[in-house]
C-alpha cells in the first residue's frame, strides 16, 4: 500500500513542501485533465454523503456539518451513517440509494475503501461527480477527487512526538514503546502507520527506542473496527506478557479513543502513564492533554474539512473544476486522484490554547 499511495519519504516531503507552496500557482486552483466540472446542475440539487458509522466525534461532527452547510449553500443534502455491524453493506446500499434519487455529487467517507468500486462506477455511469472524503476510495478510476488533512504529515507528527515527549520525560534512552495502529480495512491506518515508522524506526535500528514485545509488523499492532475495548485488550495483554519489571515509556496511538483506552488499561495495571499520541481534537483527550495524561493529539479541524469539501461541490455545480493542490502523490490504484490537502497541527499541553485559539467547542478547555 505504502507503494500504491507513493507515500516514500521523499513523496512524504514533496507533498509537504507542495502544501507549504500554495502561494504560488496552486492558490488558482490546478485540476488534472480529466476530472473538470463539466456542464455544472442545477443549484438547488441533491448532494449525498455517505459516512462510516459514528466511531468517533469528528465523523458525527462531520454529518452535521454537512447537513447544515449544504442547506446554506442551497442544495438538498442527504447525509447518511453507515450502521455499526454491517458497515460496508449499509454504505453501498446508500450509495445506491443516493444514484437512484439523483444525487448530482457523492461525497465518501469509505468504511471499507476497497470494497465501493462497483458503487462508484454506476454513480459515474449516471453522471454523477464522487468526492472521496478523508479516506481514499481505491482501484476505481470513478473517484473524481480526494479530500483530505494529509494523512503521512499525521504519522510523522505523531511519531516525532513521542519521541520528545519520552526525552522531555527522561533524557536518555533506551526507551520501551508498543506500536498501535487503526483498523486493517481503512486506507488511512497504513498511512499514519507507515508515516511515524518513518520516524521511528531509524531510532529503532540504532537501538534508542525500543518494542518491547516484538510486536511491530501492522497486522500485530491493528485494532479491528478503531474500537476502544479493542485497544484496551491489547494494553492489557501486552503489560501482562511484556511490563512485569519493564517500563513502558511510550505508546504509539494512532487516535484519540485508542489512547484513551490504552491509559485506562495502563492506569488500571497500576503502572505510570507513559507518553500517548492521539488524534482528532476529542473532547475527552483535550481535557486528559491539559490535566497531563495524554501528551498529545492531531488538530484536523473538521470545520476546515467540510467547509473546503462543500466549496468543491459549488465549483461543480458552477461547472468549474475545483481547486486541488496535490496532483502527483494519491494513487489509488486505478488513477492519480486530484486531491486537496490540508496541513495537521500537533497539540501538546504547551500549544493547546493557541491551537484550540478559535474552537468554541475546545478553546474553554484550555483556559
Amino acid at each position: 500500500m505504502r507503494k500504491l499511495l507513493g507515500k516514500s519519504m521523499a513523496v512524504g516531503a514533496i507533498a509537504l513542501l507542495a502544501l507549504t507552496a500554495c502561494g504560488s500557482g496552486r492558490d488558482g486552483g490546478s485540476s488534472g485533465s480529466d476530472s473538470g466540472g463539466s456542464k455544472g446542475f442545477a443549484a438547488n440539487s441533491l448532494i449525498g454523503v455517505a459516512l462510516p458509522a459514528k466511531t468517533s466525534e469528528n465523523w458525527v461532527l462531520a454529518g452535521d456539518l454537512f447537513t447544515n452547510g449544504l442547506k446554506e449553500a442551497g442544495f438538498q443534502p442527504n447525509v447518511q451513517y453507515a450502521g455499526a455491524s454491517t458497515t460496508v453493506a449499509d454504505q453501498q446500499a446508500q450509495i445506491t440509494s443516493m444514484v437512484t434519487k439523483g444525487a448530482k455529487v457523492i461525497v465518501i467517507g469509505a468504511t471499507d475503501a476497497a470494497q465501493l468500486s462497483t458503487q462508484v462506477a454506476a454513480a459515474h455511469q449516471a453522471g454523477v461527480k464522487v468526492i472521496a472524503y478523508d479516506r481514499l476510495i481505491l482501484n476505481t478510476p470513478d473517484v473524481d477527487y480526494y479530500v483530505a488533512f494529509d494523512n503521512f504529515k499525521v504519522g510523522q507528527l505523531q511519531g516525532q512526538a513521542l519521541l520528545d515527549g519520552m526525552k522531555a520525560k527522561k533524557p536518555n534512552g533506551p526507551y520501551n514503546i508498543e506500536l498501535f495502529s487503526g483498523s486493517p480495512d481503512d486506507n488511512n491506518s497504513k498511512v499514519f502507520f507507515d508515516g511515524a515508522m518513518s520516524v521511528l524506526k531509524p531510532e529503532i535500528d540504532k537501538g534508542n527506542v525500543v518494542v518491547a514485545s516484538g510486536q511491530k509488523d501492522i497486522k500485530q499492532t491493528a485494532i479491528q473496527g478503531w474500537k476502544a475495548e479493542g485497544a484496551q485488550a491489547r494494553m492489557d495483554q501486552l503489560l501482562t506478557s511484556t511490563y512485569g519489571n519493564k517500563e513502558l515509556d511510550g505508546v504509539l496511538s494512532p487516535n484519540d479513543t485508542l489512547a484513551r483506552a490504552i491509559l485506562t488499561s495502563v492506569k488500571g495495571a497500576g503502572k505510570p502513564i507513559p507518553v500517548v499520541s492521539g488524534q482528532d481534537s476529542e473532547v475527552e483527550s483535550v481535557k486528559s492533554i491539559v490535566a497531563g495524561e495524554q501528551y498529545m493529539t492531531i488538530n484536523k479541524d473538521t470545520r476546515t474539512l467540510v467547509k473546503q469539501t462543500i466549496d468543491m461541490v459549488k465549483a461543480l455545480q458552477a461547472g468549474n473544476a475545483p481547486q486541488v493542490n496535490d496532483t502527483t502523490t494519491y494513487n489509488n490504484g486505478a488513477k492519480v486522484v486530484d486531491t486537496f490537502l490540508l496541513p495537521p497541527v500537533a497539540v501538546t499541553k504547551a500549544n493547546a490554547a493557541e491551537a484550540y485559539a478559535n474552537d468554541p467547542k475546545l478553546a474553554p478547555l484550555t483556559k
